[in-house]
């Protein structure tokens, strides 16, 4: 990045990184001095300084740069500006309570849900929606969406249970390859501790609860929230009679779902075909 172009021309992460880089010289320290006072290499500090480290800098490099720089939370807060900027607005209420849950409740019909998207299968998905838009934003939507995966980096991640439709796993999203891509990554996930995967096969028949997607977020404090969607918004839900019939549906759609193993077992069917 060359310190004379005009901030204008930069993006938010170059941007950051020049702030990081001003601010470190005016303290008189050195990259090395500041990986060493976040816990992160030389290495590290400068690709952050020249807007390169992707998908973006650490929530905890921010927050020891502050610390380091006495700025109070200035870096962390813009970082964290940077990350809600990609996401439409009326999504932030639930992204900031998606990354407070101890659990996360998903039911998908169509689409896998965000969190447990690789990135071409986002991007594929961004660029049928967003049509219209610059290839720079599509990458900033794509790696917003990425950076929802850091909820499991958290001391204690959340359990998150999603129950997928068969539809979700045989609509062709992007190509063959991005789709057993996408499957290949299901099957990693589901090895995880804090993952519980299982699909509803179309030959569970009518549906036994909602046909409409939908998350539920639990949280340490006992708080339930129900978040759906539509084409136009998000809405999230915290009375109890509201939320109680989506668990109520939810367990429904557990019971009639495959089970963990016979899960994983369609979806390894369904990626050799999309392998052939």
């Amino acid at each position: 990045m060359d310190e004379t172009t005009p901030s204008e021309h930069l993006n938010p992460l170059q941007r950051f990184g020049r702030d990081i880089r001003q601010v470190r010289l005016a303290r008189k320290l050195t990259q090395k001095h500041l990986g060493k006072a976040t816990g992160y290499s030389e290495g590290y500090v400068s690709k952050v300084e020249s807007g390169t480290l992707l998908p973006r800098p650490s929530e905890k490099f921010a927050k020891g740069c502050d610390t380091v720089f006495g700025t109070g939370e200035l870096f962390a807060g813009l970082l964290r500006r940077i990350d809600e900027g990609d996401h439409p607005s009326w999504f932030l209420p639930y992204l900031n309570l998606e990354r407070k849950a101890s659990r996360i409740l998903d039911y998908s019909t169509s689409l896998v849900m965000g969190i447990l998207q690789t990135e071409e299968y986002a991007r594929a998905i961004f660029q049928a929606y967003f049509s219209q838009e610059a290839a720079e934003e599509i990458e900033g939507k794509v790696t917003a969406r990425m950076r929802r995966r850091e909820v499991f980096e958290r001391d204690t991640p959340p359990l998150l249970w999603s129950i997928l439709d068969e539809a979700c796993l045989r609509t062709a999203v992007g190509s063959a390859e991005v789709m057993a891509g996408q499957l290949e990554y299901l099957l990693t996930v589901a090895a995880s501790p804090h993952v519980r995967l299982q699909v509803m096969p179309f030959s569970a028949g009518a549906p036994a609860a909602s046909t409409k997607p939908f998350i539920v977020l639990r949280f340490t404090d006992s708080r339930t929230v129900l978040y759906t969607e539509t084409r136009v918004g998000g809405r999230m839900y915290d009375s109890a009679h509201t939320v109680d019939a989506a668990l109520d549906d939810y367990d429904l759609l557990r019971a009639h779902a495959l089970s963990p193993d016979r899960s994983l077992a369609l979806i390894k069917t369904l990626l050799k075909e999309y392998r052939v």
